[in-house]
C-alpha cells in the first residue's frame, strides 16, 4: 500500500524500494517451498526446527548490527525470514492460522465466541481457545522483548528465539518425534 501511495503522489523512487522488501518476501516464500521436500529426507531435525534454527542464526547477526545501520536493512532481511516462517508454520493444533501476526488471531477469537453462542459448537469454542492462546502468545512475547530491550537493546530478540528453538527441539526429540518425516502443513 505504501508502494502504491508513494506512486500515487509522484514518489516514484520511494515507491519503487517497496520492490525490494516485496522481492525479499517472494524470495523467503520460494526458498521454503524448495528445501522442506530434501530437509525432510535428513529425518532430524524436521524442516521447521531447521527453519528456527536459521531465524535465529539470522537474528543473531542482525542484534549485532548497530542501530544507526538503515532500519530497511534488517526490515529486508527480517522479510526474508518471515515470509518463510509464514509460509511454513501454516497451522496449529489442525487449525489454518498466520505465526507471523496477531490481527487475524484476534478476529478468529471473535468468529468462535460467535460460533459458540450463536450455534453451541464445541469445536468453535476448542479453535477460538487456540486462537486466544497465541494472542496470548504474541503478548507474553512483546512483553517480555519490552523488558529485555532496555537491558539488551537490539540483541533482546535472541532471548525469545532461545526459547522456540529449545521448545522445538525438545519436541524432535520427544512427543513429536515421530512427525520428523511429515513436510509441515503450510506447503
Amino acid at each position: 500500500m505504501i508502494m502504491a501511495i508513494n506512486f500515487g503522489t509522484g514518489g516514484w523512487l520511494g515507491g519503487l524500494y517497496f520492490l525490494i522488501p516485496i522481492s525479499a518476501y517472494l524470495l523467503g516464500t520460494f526458498v521454503s517451498e524448495i528445501l522442506s521436500s530434501p530437509v525432510k529426507k535428513l529425518g532430524f531435525p524436521r524442516w521447521d526446527t531447521y527453519l528456527i534454527i536459521f531465524e535465529t542464526a539470522v537474528l543473531i547477526v542482525l542484534g549485532f548490527i548497530p542501530l544507526p545501520v538503515p532500519h530497511q536493512v534488517v526490515q529486508v532481511v527480517v522479510n526474508f525470514i518471515a515470509s518463510m516462517q509464514y509460509n511454513t508454520f501454516g497451522q496449529a493444533e489442525g487449525i489454518p492460522m498466520a505465526t507471523t501476526f496477531c490481527t487475524n488471531h484476534i478476529r478468529q477469537v471473535g468468529v468462535g465466541l460467535a460460533k459458540v453462542v450463536r450455534k453451541k459448537d464445541p469445536t468453535a469454542l476448542r479453535r477460538g481457545l487456540i486462537h486466544a492462546v497465541m494472542v496470548f502468545a504474541f503478548f507474553a512475547g512483546a512483553a517480555l522483548l519490552t523488558f529485555l530491550c532496555p537491558i539488551l537493546a537490539e540483541m533482546a530478540v535472541w532471548v525469545t528465539m532461545g526459547i522456540v528453538l529449545v521448545k522445538l527441539i525438545r519436541a524432535d526429540l520427544g512427543a513429536e518425534h515421530d512427525m520428523l518425516d511429515r513436510k509441515p502443513s503450510g506447503h
